[in-house]
C-alpha cells in the first residue's frame, strides 16, 4: 500500500484534496479514483500509481484530515503538558473533529466506514493522535504536573474516551443537558485523569 511519504507533497496535497472534493459531493462510496484524476486534472494512472485503490486513498485523506486538526488545536493551546492544558487541547480536537465537513459527510452518509476504527483495529489517525497525547503526557510527567503511569495507556484510555465525544455526543443532548454541559464535563474528565 502507498503512503504518505512516497509522494511530493504539493502534488500529494492536491490529489488529496481533489478526491476531499468529490466525497464532499457524492460520498465516499460513489467516488472513483477515476473522478479524482478528473477534478486533480492528472491522467487516471498517476492516481493509481498512488493508490491502488478508493480504501488506502481515503486512509491517507482521513490521517491528512484528523491528525492536521489535532496539531492544529495543539499549536493553539497555551501549554500541553498540564492536566488542564491537555484537556482544553482536547476539547478543541473533538470539537474541531465534530465539525469538521468531511468527517461529517462520512458520518451521514457512509457511517460503516468508521466501524473499523471503533470496533476492531486502530488507524493510523488513532495511532498519531494517542502519541502526540503520549508525548504530552510524559512531558507533564517530567514536571510532576501529570500522576505517574504509562504514557501511551493513558493517552489509549483518553482517546476512548473521546470517540464517545466525537461519535455520540448528540445522543446524549436534550432538553436537559446541552452539548456545552457534556463538553465541559469532557474537561473535567480528561484533566481528573491527569491530575497528580
Amino acid at each position: 500500500m502507498s503512503s504518505l511519504r512516497h509522494i511530493p507533497d504539493a502534488r500529494l496535497d492536491g490529489y488529496l484534496d481533489a478526491a476531499r472534493d468529490c466525497i464532499l459531493d457524492v460520498g465516499w462510496r460513489r467516488t472513483t479514483l477515476t473522478e479524482v484524476a478528473k477534478r486533480a486534472s492528472v491522467s487516471r494512472m498517476t492516481i493509481y500509481r498512488a493508490w491502488p485503490d478508493m480504501g488506502s486513498l481515503l486512509g491517507d485523506l482521513m490521517t491528512r484530515e484528523w491528525v492536521g486538526i489535532a496539531a492544529a488545536t495543539r499549536v493553539a493551546a497555551l501549554d500541553t503538558t498540564t492536566p488542564a492544558g491537555i484537556a482544553a487541547a482536547a476539547l478543541s480536537t473533538v470539537r474541531a473533529l465534530r465539525d469538521n465537513a468531511l468527517f461529517v459527510r462520512i458520518v451521514e452518509l457512509d457511517p460503516d466506514l468508521m466501524l473499523p476504527y471503533l470496533l476492531s483495529r486502530r488507524g493510523r489517525s488513532q495511532e498519531a493522535l494517542i502519541e502526540i497525547l503520549a508525548s504530552e503526557i510524559e512531558s507533564g510527567q517530567a514536571s510532576g504536573a501529570i500522576r505517574p503511569g504509562d504514557p501511551t495507556l493513558m493517552a489509549r484510555a483518553l482517546t476512548l474516551a473521546g470517540h464517545g465525544f466525537v461519535f455520540s455526543a448528540l445522543t446524549m443532548v436534550d432538553a436537559d443537558v446541552s452539548l456545552e454541559d457534556l463538553d465541559a464535563e469532557y474537561v473535567r474528565l480528561v484533566a481528573r485523569t491527569l491530575e497528580p
